[in-house]
């Protein structure tokens, strides 16, 4: 499996939500809950995703209308998980692009199923796997590769640093704190002013600064955290 591909859930249940993120997680995937159309769209438009799963009764921009504009604009596969129970509705929805329908109340270990054979399924059809590349200014992340470059030119990071800048770029809009940093990277309860996350954050600062003297990218939100400089 591999914790670098990346589904979005898009579901307004929170418990369902909750559930459908365990599930992909225990898959060995990463999970990023939305919570209606609208706040999926932002994910959608800021992010390159390997999955989608979508809920058609969402708040906001409906789960039809949001198919519609992800299989239009993107070659991403997209799994639709819904109450709707109608034969028309299924066809519809895969007409309209989706490449599964999974109905509620589902099986757990159908849904790990489902997803493990769309991925596949998907890479299968492209001749390829999955590729995950994010770009922020001249930086390009190669997740697959685990590279990163600057203008072009091969950085080298630490595991760490390599980490911390991956999950940065994989939300740029978001505001980190030590402890969003810390347990995210290390996998470890943060109990406090640890002086580890600013180590390693300083060094890949430099790295950066370094590679690039003219650009600045991550930035200090004071008394709240880091992000992305855009």
């Amino acid at each position: 499996m591999n914790d670098l591909v990346k589904i979005l859930i898009i579901e307004d249940d929170e418990d369902i939500n909750r559930l459908l993120c365990n599930i992909v997680r225990k898959s060995g995937y990463t999970p990023k809950p939305a919570y209606s159309g609208t706040e999926a769209m932002i994910y959608l438009e800021s992010n390159q995703w390997d999955m989608v799963l979508i809920d058609l009764m969402l708040p906001g921009l409906s789960g039809e209308d949001l198919l519609i504009k992800v299989t239009k604009e993107r070659n991403v596969p997209v799994i639709i998980i819904s109450a709707k129970l109608e034969t028309q509705t299924k066809i519809n929805a895969l007409r309209a692009g989706a490449d599964d329908y999974i109905t509620k109340p589902f099986d757990i270990e159908e849904v790990s199923a489902r997803i493990d054979s769309c991925l596949r399924r998907y890479r299968d059809l492209s001749g390829v796997p999955i590729t995950n590349q994010i770009s922020h200014k001249d930086i390009v992340l190669d997740s697959d590769a685990k590279t990163v470059t600057v203008n072009g030119d091969l950085l080298k990071l630490t595991a760490r640093e390599y980490e911390i800048l991956l999950l940065m770029m994989s939300s740029p809009k978001k505001v980190f704190t030590k402890a969003n940093l810390f347990e995210s990277v290390w996998n470890e309860k943060f109990y406090g002013d640890d002086n580890t996350v600013n180590v390693h954050l300083s060094n890949l600062r430099n790295k950066l600064a370094k590679a690039n003297p003219n650009e600045v990218y991550i930035e200090t939100i004071w008394g709240m955290g880091y992000k992305l400089k855009t």
